[in-house]
């Protein structure tokens, strides 16, 4: 499973179009920093697939009190695929 089709086994929902964010080379705090930018951008209906080297704990707080959900897994590439949507 690569990074890109590791969404499928996510809850995230199907219809909607999504958007990537590759944050895998961006040292901290920029993946944060620019997964919260990206979405405060998009369009609701989007779902943001953020691409990086681990988990983003750092992010779900932020995620759950801006409304989103969210869901980690992780790839056969290695790299952790976090989709995230409102409902």
């Amino acid at each position: 499973m690569e990074a890109t089709t590791a969404v499928s086994e996510t809850d995230a929902p199907t219809d909607r179009p999504t958007e990537t964010l590759d944050a895998r080379d961006l040292p901290p705090p920029r993946p944060l920093k620019d997964t919260l930018e990206r979405l405060a951008a998009l369009d609701d209906g989007t779902v943001l697939v953020q691409l990086n080297d681990r988990a983003p704990q750092h992010l779900y707080p932020k995620l759950e009190d801006r409304g989103y959900v969210y869901e980690t897994v992780e790839a056969d590439d290695g790299a952790v695929v976090t989709a995230i949507w409102r409902e």
